[in-house]
């Protein structure tokens, strides 16, 4: 038996067992420099508030993740085991999944799933172009939690997500604090010239790293709407939490985010994007745009506004100068705000030292603009931060 099989197998039955199993080890490790500080120490916010700037200059295991996954009883009843780490965050989750996959046009799973509001979030962790999201995508994209999700192809080249489940971000909130309001979202996209990547765990990623000499292109949209509360908005310390901010980087459900001395408890959440992407021998051009909108908010006091309205874009631009070895990119994002319109720009290189694309050391160099409207303990990013940012990250995928 092959022990190697989009992971490392670790106990497979032979086909003509009366009891067909299967179990596989799967992980991803991210290491990472990362120097916050040409930073300025303070910020404004759109209410003249100043705030402090968490500068950083650290190495930290970034992201560490195990799963366990395979199929048991049946080679269409799959399951998974997940252990999900982030030593920035201090934080650790353990999770689980039950799916059945009916046919190529529907699987069904129910457990911890990422929410497919955005491309990031549709199977491509942590195959984007740079290591990390970007700063708008981070600032638009829902989070994890716990539902069921619908999968599967359409027809030839076509392929969808569609997701319900019980808020934007649950990874660490008891359920004691998520309301009774249920998240909606959903994903398709389409690549009409053939498979947009190589199948496999890095299926839907970013770079052109097997570098076909053919077009190549994708098209995607996603929608998700949620009535989203305090509780589940303002615990960032699981390893992928993203609370719902403001376009000036203060959490829209902290105390005096849209007026001195009063907190939001609910709002509704809505967010369209749409992406695009085109590959051809080792280029790679990806972008998406997002629209996002809040309102309906319930609050403990008068608020100057009924709803916000936030949009932007991201866009990476990456070559392979040798092939399945060295790549440049360039990169940049930008959210035009409500109260603010901070942009990033960045290039460096991906250096894959071992003949495989789930491997690689990465070297970048960006600069935001206007302050950082999004904080991440896991990400590179927190709110008000500027200037120049250099990072240096490895990544190993199996």
């Amino acid at each position: 038996m092959e022990r190697y099989q989009d992971g490392i197998v670790i106990w497979k039955t032979p086909d003509e067992d009366k009891v067909p199993f299967l179990l596989r080890l799967n992980g991803v490790t991210q290491f990472r420099y990362l120097n916050t500080l040409n930073s300025d120490e303070t910020y404004t916010d759109h209410l003249g508030v100043e705030r402090d700037v968490h500068k950083r200059n650290d190495v930290t295991v970034n992201r560490t993740m195990f799963l366990l996954n395979g199929y048991i009883y049946s080679k269409k009843l799959q399951y998974s085991f997940l252990v999900w780490t982030a030593a920035g965050a201090a934080s650790i989750i353990i999770a689980g999944s039950i799916g059945y996959q009916f046919n190529k046009h529907l699987t069904l799973t129910a457990g911890y799933l990422g929410i497919p509001g955005s491309r990031s979030l549709t199977n491509t962790f942590p195959y984007f172009t740079s290591t990390d999201r970007t700063m708008a995508d981070n600032f638009f994209r829902p989070g994890f939690t716990q539902g069921v999700m619908a999968a599967g192809e359409i027809r030839k080249g076509l392929y969808y997500n569609a997701f319900l489940g019980n808020s934007l971000n649950t990874l660490s909130i008891t359920f004691n604090k998520i309301d009774t309001n249920l998240m909606g979202s959903g994903s398709v996209w389409w690549e009409p010239l053939g498979a947009y990547s190589e199948p496999g765990r890095s299926v839907n990623m970013y770079d052109d790293y097997f570098a076909q000499k053919k077009v190549r292109v994708r098209l995607g949209t996603s929608y998700t709407i949620s009535r989203e509360d305090r509780f589940s908005n303002l615990d960032t310390s699981s390893p992928e939490n993203t609370g719902v901010y403001n376009s000036d980087g203060v959490n829209a459900f902290q105390t005096g985010a849209f007026a001195i001395g009063v907190t939001v408890q609910n709002a509704t959440y809505r967010m369209w994007a749409t992406d695009w992407g085109l590959k051809y021998n080792g280029l790679a051009i990806n972008g998406q745009y997002y629209l996002r909108t809040l309102n309906n908010f319930k609050a403990d006091g008068p608020l100057p506004l009924t709803s916000t309205f936030d949009h932007g874009f991201e866009l990476s631009v990456a070559k392979f100068v040798i092939p399945k070895k060295l790549m440049v990119y360039g990169r940049g994002s930008a959210v035009f705000g409500e109260f603010r319109s901070p942009y990033e720009f960045g290039a460096g290189i991906k250096w894959h030292f071992l003949p495989t694309e789930r491997l690689w050391l990465n070297a970048e160099l960006m600069k935001i603009i206007k302050g950082s409207p999004y904080n991440g303990a896991f990400s590179p990013y927190t709110s008000g931060m500027n200037g120049w940012v250099p990072m240096i990250q490895t990544v190993l995928s199996f």
